[in-house]
């Protein structure tokens, strides 16, 4: 039987990468293809696999692990400074969806119990898969971006608020007058007791750690499992459940308690083991709970709910967005953003399952809708945001602004000159005299390597609008630039690649939204040696005529001239990169060097 249980979670591990794999492949969340494999693998086709006490054991764990990985994701502070449209936009995309789903439960003869769980699930937003499709859909500094992140964090924050008291319901077997006193106080005790001890408690912890110098990340880890487990244990002592205590401990977690290198390398260490071992165990594990007999019992209910799903996030957004004055269109577009599901709203509908809450029927039309709204975000915020764009209504908002660039060689400087006319600029080098000459010469450099996060995020990476990788080796420009782009989420990347790089560089280029410097690819170890010695020439030259960089690059390159174009200035002197996708305007100037 033990070894019966190793080969189950083997097979449940090989599964989950493989689903996971195929599903990010396409850009979906890495959840979807667990949850789609657990089906296909699982009692409801295959059968290779079922749930057994030991994959129930590790997939409860992964469950506390994952809301405790999500509260170290989520900025709480950013609850204090929401938007009005971000209020508004998490309000109606939470309370329409969830009360349609409370009475498409209850008409259909559900208990009131269960119409609650439902409607809890089908009113929560995905948060964690949100910056990645605003990236890829470069909407990152857009309003609409804003709003759906602020909307998320709430919406969900609500979902879980309210699921904590249903669930102390549900345990205490009454609804009484003085059962409902009764939870809410144990509510109330839990709140401030885990708030004591995350504001006042482990930053004391964390500074006798500082005190005594101590850097055992392991030991580290361990305290970090201890604090999660502990906070879980409260919450179920409280009549919540333990989802709610891991969700706070990660909130707190977040704030800064330990050092910040070490915080950032045992929250790296949390999150492998917790998306990459644990999670994957709870959703393919979730995927055996899935019946198919929906499909011919209960239909009309799937159809409903997912309309209810769909009509309810998206028009309740949008009717509660209209006070904030950015119109319709723009709710709509924050509504198809918010429609998509994650793994809140799993874990919530597997423990309505397990309490036997809901049925087996239910529980799987819910998993269906997950899959389906998600599955629909980028293609309706793609359709929706379109819409804007050409209407002249996409709003973007300067949150990001300036250059990090890395390299601080002569080219690098001489663009940076430039550059911080009408920019921030900041620049990042792990050769020591090269920053120091930088400095030397007014530069804002910072020693260190680029290919580190921790690095990248002691300069603020994520306030910056642009990245330029200005070194002559490939090979490091698309590694800065793939960091940028996944931790970061850096809007423009721009890179040097040399004329050596192969296809595989240029493929990496498309799938992390990166254009090459230059507009071509070039060999700047020259450059670099002339601008060092001073012996090129900065030449100026104005477009009369509208072309891509491409064209104007080929129009020189016919002349039979040796040059390397760096900025294009347009009419009020603000200056930008010569890369491969863009456009120069009539009266724009060109600066190259030769």
């Amino acid at each position: 039987m033990e070894g019966y249980d190793i080969l189950s979670i083997l097979l449940v591990l090989i599964s989950a990468w493989i689903g996971g794999f195929a599903m990010k492949r396409i850009g979906y969340p890495a959840i979807l293809g667990e949850l789609l494999v657990g089906i296909l693998v699982g009692p409801a086709l295959l059968g290779w696999i079922d749930s057994n006490s030991t994959i129930d054991v590790l997939a409860e764990t992964g469950i506390i692990m994952l809301m405790a990985y999500i509260g170290m994701e989520i900025n709480f502070k950013d609850l204090g400074k929401a938007s009005k449209a971000g209020l508004l936009a998490a309000l109606g995309g939470f309370l329409v969806p969830f009360i349609l789903g409370y009475y498409a439960i209850t008409i259909n003869g559900g208990t009131q119990i269960s119409g609650f769980f439902v409607g809890i699930a089908v009113g929560v937003t995905s948060l964690a898969t949100k910056s990645r499709i605003l990236v890829d859909l470069n909407l990152l500094d857009t309003r609409i971006a804003y709003v759906l992140m602020v909307g998320a964090l709430i919406s969900d924050t609500i979902a879980l608020i309210i699921f904590a008291g249903l669930s102390s319901f549900i345990d205490a077997g009454s609804v009484d007058t003085m059962g409902v006193i009764m939870v809410a106080v144990k509510a109330l005790l839990f709140f401030g007791l885990t708030s004591a001890l995350g504001f006042y408690v482990l930053p004391y912890v964390g500074k006798l750690f500082t005190k005594y110098n101590i850097k055992d990340k392991t030991l580290y880890f361990t305290l970090l499992l201890v604090i999660v487990f502990g906070f879980s244990e409260l919450a179920e002592i409280a009549g919540l459940h333990s989802i709610l205590g891991a969700f706070m401990a990660g909130l707190f977690v977040r704030d800064g308690i330990f050092e910040k290198q070490i915080t950032k390398q045992v929250n790296s260490v949390f999150h492998d083991v917790s998306i990459g071992f644990m999670a994957p165990i709870f959703f393919v594990s979730t995927g055996f709970q899935v019946t198919l007999d929906v499909f011919k019992t209960d239909l009309n209910l799937l159809i409903l709910i997912l309309v209810i799903a769909f009509v309810g996030k998206i028009l309740g957004t949008v009717l509660f967005y209209l006070p904030s004055g950015h119109g319709w269109r723009e709710g709509l577009a924050v509504g198809a953003g918010m429609n998509g599901r994650g793994a809140v709203e799993i874990i919530i509908a597997g423990i309505g399952l397990q309490k036997g809450v809901i049925t087996q029927e239910v529980f799987s039309i819910l998993v269906f809708m997950a899959i389906l709204t998600t599955l629909s975000v980028p293609i309706m915020l793609t359709w929706t945001t379109n819409w804007l764009q050409k209407s002249g209504k996409l709003v973007r908002q300067n949150t990001r602004e300036g250059f990090l660039i890395m390299g601080a060689n002569s080219l690098a400087l001489l663009i940076s000159k430039y550059l911080k006319d009408s920019n921030t600029v900041t620049l990042i080098d792990s050769n020591k005299d090269l920053v120091a000459s930088a400095k030397a010469n007014g530069f804002n450099c910072i020693h260190g390597n680029a290919l580190e996060s921790n690095i990248l995020e002691e300069v603020g990476a994520k306030n910056f609008k642009t990245f330029l990788g200005l070194t002559s080796n490939s090979e490091i420009n698309l590694l800065a630039a793939q960091l940028a782009y996944d931790a970061f989420y850096i809007p423009e990347k721009h890179i040097v690649l040399t004329s050596g790089e192969g296809r595989a560089g240029i493929s990496l280029l498309k799938s992390i939204s990166t254009s090459t410097l230059f507009a071509s690819k070039a060999n700047i170890d020259n450059w670099i040696k002339k601008v060092q010695n001073n012996e090129h020439k900065e030449v100026f030259e104005k477009v009369v005529q509208k072309m891509t960089t491409r064209q104007w690059l080929k129009s020189k390159l016919n002349e039979n001239v040796k040059i390397l174009p760096i900025l294009i200035i347009d009419e009020n002197k603000n200056n930008r990169p010569f890369h491969y996708n863009d456009t120069i305007n009539i009266e724009e100037k060109v600066l190259y060097i030769v």
